[in-house]
């Protein structure tokens, strides 16, 4: 806790964890702090000529294409694209973990056959393999975490798998080896904790690579399909209304771009402040 505390002074860091709670608070109680329903189309929500009408006091953020208000979307949206980064990131990390502590540790025929297997999947190009894997499945919210999920654990695992043998031949653990450790002690007690900094900092990184290959899944109509809102499908359906209506691309695109910077941000000083050789840019 300590060591977080100076980082705490750094104002792009007080204000990316203020965003991300802000985004994080308005998806847990989207149903209270939206104005209107989401899929709600509002007749006085077109212009006489059937546009989407720009921000103005009733319609906060404007409105969509069919009348439906931005802002409600948008909000609603934050739930689907922090469940998708959450759950994707999270599978991710267990995996890469799982695959990258088993090949370090084993080493040998297992490991070599694992990381193998990783450098296969790092052969191919993630967006892709993800467009490839969703559009074979029936896209949606779980479908999708799943492809990201399927496609994002490969760095994680190289990583973990570069430290766990590095840590594999350090001298306590030969000891320890000796006086007839097994094999969950070993793993418990001296490898895992020496991981949890890389795993913390890579989780909390990965958030915004997973946020950002939703975003585009859905935009390229493969990701979460409508009516569920996500901001990747708002781009999606708004993208012939780019130069008359340029807010209903703007907003959902600064939401992204905003929180992936916040994400990376406090990856960044987790980072800084969990690996003891940049102490000193602190």
């Amino acid at each position: 806790m300590k060591q977080l505390l100076p980082l705490l002074r750094r104002p792009a860091l007080t204000l990316s964890l203020l965003f991300i709670v802000l985004v994080v608070l308005a998806a847990l109680f989207a149903p209270w702090v939206t104005p209107f329903d989401p899929n709600e189309q509002f007749a006085e929500g077109l212009s006489m000529e059937g546009a989407p009408l720009p921000p103005d006091a009733t319609y906060w953020l404007g409105t969509d294409l069919l009348g439906r208000d931005l802002l409600s979307r948008l909000i609603y949206g934050a739930r689907t694209s922090l469940l998708i980064g959450v759950l994707a990131n999270g599978i991710a990390v267990v995996t890469g973990v799982l695959i990258g502590l088993s090949a370090g540790y084993l080493q040998g025929r297992v490991g070599s056959l694992l990381m193998r297997f990783t450098d296969l999947m790092m052969a191919f190009p993630a967006l892709l393999l993800a467009i490839t894997l969703a559009a074979i499945f029936q896209p949606s919210v779980w479908i999708v975490a799943m492809v990201i999920a399927m496609v994002n654990w490969v760095q994680i695992a190289r990583v973990i798998y570069a430290e766990t043998s590095a840590l594999s031949a350090r001298d306590f653990i030969a000891v320890e080896r000796t006086l007839g450790a097994g094999t969950l002690r070993i793993l418990g007690v001296h490898l895992i904790p020496h991981l949890v900094p890389t795993v913390l900092v890579w989780a909390t990184l990965g958030i915004s690579t997973t946020v950002l290959l939703e975003a585009t899944l859905s935009f390229l109509g493969v990701g979460v399909q409508p009516p569920t809102p996500s901001w990747g499908n708002i781009i999606f359906e708004s993208q012939t209304w780019f130069t008359s209506a340029p807010w209903l691309v703007f907003f959902p695109g600064a939401a992204i771009v905003l929180l992936s910077l916040a994400f990376n941000i406090v990856g960044d000083a987790l980072r800084d402040a969990l690996d003891p050789s940049l102490k000193r840019r602190m």
